[in-house]
Order: C-alpha cells, then structure tokens, then sequence
C-alpha cells in the first residue's frame, strides 16, 4: 500500500507541481466524460497490476513477464486505435499493415513464450523449480497472466482517452513533453482505490492491519516506509520518460506503448536469467525462450516504426 501511495498519489502530484503548474485548472476544464473514463480505466489497470503479482509469483520474473507484457503489448497496442477509428487511417497507408503484423508477431513470441513455459515444467523437477521460484505453478500462472494482459493494457487505452487532458495542457502553456502528466493524475489515483480496495481487505483477512504502525523497531519499520516509496518512485519514473517519448510520436501515440512493453520483457528476461530461474533447464528450451524475447522486442519495434508511415 505504501508503495501504491508513492506511485499513484505522492509522486505524480510532485511530477506535475514541478513540469505541469496550474493541471488544477486544466483538469476542472475536462469534461466529466473524459475524465471519468480515465479514472475507470485507472482502476481496471489496477487489477491488472494486482494479478501481475500473482503472475511472477507464480512463473517467475523472465516469463510471468514475458507472458503478462506481451499480451499487454499485443491488446495494449491494437484495441486503442481499433476504438477510435485511427487503426481504419492507418490501414489505408502502409503504416496498418505493419501495425497489424507487428501485433501478429508479438503474437508469435507470446505463443513461443507459453511453449517454453510448458516444456520448462515438463522437464525439470518440481524441487528444482523451486529453488528460484518458490510455488511455481505454471496453470495459475498462465490464468494470472491473461487478467494481466486484458486489465493491464487498460493503462494503455486510459493514456490515449486522456489525449484532450494532454492537449488542453499544452494549449494552456504545458511543454509538449510533459503534456501526459495531468493524465497520470487522472488516471493513477484510478489505480490506487482498486489497490487499496484489496490491501484493506486482505489486512483485514489476515489480520495484519496493524503492521502498518508495528514492527520490531521504528528504526525496522521507518525503512520499510522508505524502500516501499522508493520502489514507489522508480515505478512512476518510468512513465515521466515514457510520457516524453510519446509526445514525439505523432498522431499515432498508440504505438508507444509496444516499445515500452518489450523494453520490459527484455530486461526482465535477463535479470530472470541471473537470477537462476532457468538454471537445470535443457538447452533448446533456453534457446526457445530466449527466441520468444528476440520476436517480441522485433515486433514492438514493427509497432514503432508503423506509426511513422
């Protein structure tokens, strides 16, 4: 919870103080439509983000990631521009072909990623599986993984239904480059009451409400505070430099999304792989695995580059 606060509340409030002065006002001048759509879709991310945990407990970093972020890239990336009418403006350049195949592909290293996922159960022992990952379940896994991909890439959909937050700010004086963040404080806060919602009820379920205000000492629970807001900071940051690049891509933002997702995957990948979660597994296996990572981060870069045609 205390992490969610940092991410969704503390630090997007601080981001548009310094880079977004006066968002109070651009955001009382949205409509209610606009507004309220983003914050729903705030909150439907917010499942998405709750599964994503489940997810990597359950298949670990390299491919609870891969899984979970491929699938938010693929639906994250095509359903947006598939609502608004843009993806029919792309399809009549050559820009919609590549945006389609792009999706097509990312497709191909989910279902390579999945594959890999299931030769790995199948052919090492459940002790080994769990030397790096403790309750390994590849069924709870692949459940956990698909909510992610549906609920996650409502993220994706919030960013561009807050597109007239964003250009209203940069008709109020807002540098371009930093347009987006009156979105996020729209859109986050959408996040924070599903997680609080589910915080609250399992503190109340396991009866450790009270660890919030005790632990073995001050000093104990005064650094969990403060590690739980830094990983709350990290988090957001992502989105400052996301929110700048997506400003530079034209009339199809959409896109961005894909380079962001498998950008991710990509660097999970390899710290699933120093941290030994593929150790024991036969080679080929690996090698499909690492085959899945190489499509996926070849078709964000599909999706990229389609927005330009």
């Amino acid at each position: 919870m205390i992490y969610s606060i940092g991410a969704y509340i503390i630090f997007p409030l601080f981001s548009c103080l310094i880079f977004a002065p006066g968002f109070s006002k651009i955001i009382s001048s949205t409509p209610f439509e606009t507004i309220s759509a983003v914050f729903l879709l705030g909150a439907v991310y917010g499942i998405g983000n709750l599964s994503f945990g489940l997810a990597l407990r359950y298949l670990g970093l390299s491919l609870g990631y891969a899984l979970s972020l491929g699938l938010m890239l693929a639906i994250g990336t095509l359903i947006p521009p598939l609502l608004d009418g843009r993806l029919q403006q792309m399809i009549q350049n050559s820009g919609g072909g590549l945006l389609i195949m792009g999706v097509m592909v990312a497709c191909v290293g989910i279902a390579f990623s999945a594959w890999s996922g299931i030769l790995k159960d199948k052919s090492i022992s459940v002790e080994k599986k769990q030397e790096s990952i403790k309750e390994f379940n590849l069924l709870k896994g692949l459940l956990a993984a698909g909510l992610v991909g549906v609920a996650g890439s409502a993220m994706a959909l919030g960013f561009e239904k807050g597109i007239p937050i964003s250009d209203l700010a940069v008709s109020q004086g807002i540098d371009p480059l930093f347009s987006m963040m009156p979105v996020m404080i729209v859109l986050l806060p959408g996040t924070l009451v599903t997680t609080i919602i589910w915080c609250i009820y399992l503190g109340i379920r396991n009866r450790s409400l009270k660890e919030y205000l005790n632990a073995e000492s001050g000093k104990l629970l005064s650094y969990n505070y403060l590690f739980g807001l830094l990983a709350g900071f990290l988090w957001f940051s992502q989105f400052i430099v996301y929110s700048m690049g997506k400003s530079k891509m034209g009339p199809y933002t959409f896109t961005s999304w894909g380079i962001l997702m498998a950008l991710t995957i990509g660097f999970s990948t390899v710290w699933g792989l120093l941290r030994g979660e593929w150790k024991g597994v036969p080679v080929k296996v690996t090698v499909l695995m690492i085959l899945s990572l190489i499509i996926l981060i070849i078709s964000s870069f599909m999706i990229g580059i389609s927005g330009s045609m």
